[in-house]
């Protein structure tokens, strides 16, 4: 089974600015509600840690394309139980403000099981955390 949550928020703020945000990891604590810390050097192929709240996992870097794209792919315990392939991607709106996006699309023999928590807590994480990084982007 398959499952893709997406989000999505203007911000009035270039896709620089935000990406300097978004990847400046060292400073998730202080204001990312939904994912607490992003370790490890976080280019492609590269194995890094996330902390969210209550879990944390080790996912590869699949793409990093600076003031763009970053997406990664983790899994639950091993391949084919519960895997998301996360992604952030930036698109310039062409009048000073980026629709910010970020989305995951999770597969696996679980996914069902978690397909209501995924629908309420995840997509709701996600919303937090565009919520606040809108604020940083406009407000810094």
């Amino acid at each position: 089974m398959t499952k893709q949550i997406h989000t999505s928020i203007t911000i009035n703020a270039s896709k620089e600015k935000i990406w300097k945000i978004l990847t400046d990891f060292d400073n998730y604590s202080k204001w990312n509600p939904f994912i607490k810390s992003v370790t490890g050097e976080v280019k492609t192929g590269n194995k890094i840690k996330i902390e969210l709240q209550g879990m944390t996992f080790k996912p590869v870097v699949l793409t990093f394309t600076k003031n763009n794209e970053l997406k990664w792919l983790g899994h639950f315990w091993f391949k084919g139980i519960f895997d998301g392939e996360h992604k952030f991607k930036l698109t310039d709106n062409g009048n000073g403000s980026t629709n910010f996006e970020q989305s995951e699309r999770f597969s696996g023999v679980l996914v069902k099981l978690f397909s209501n928590k995924l629908d309420t807590n995840t997509k709701n994480g996600f919303e937090e955390m565009n919520k606040e990084l809108k604020f940083q982007a406009e407000n810094q």
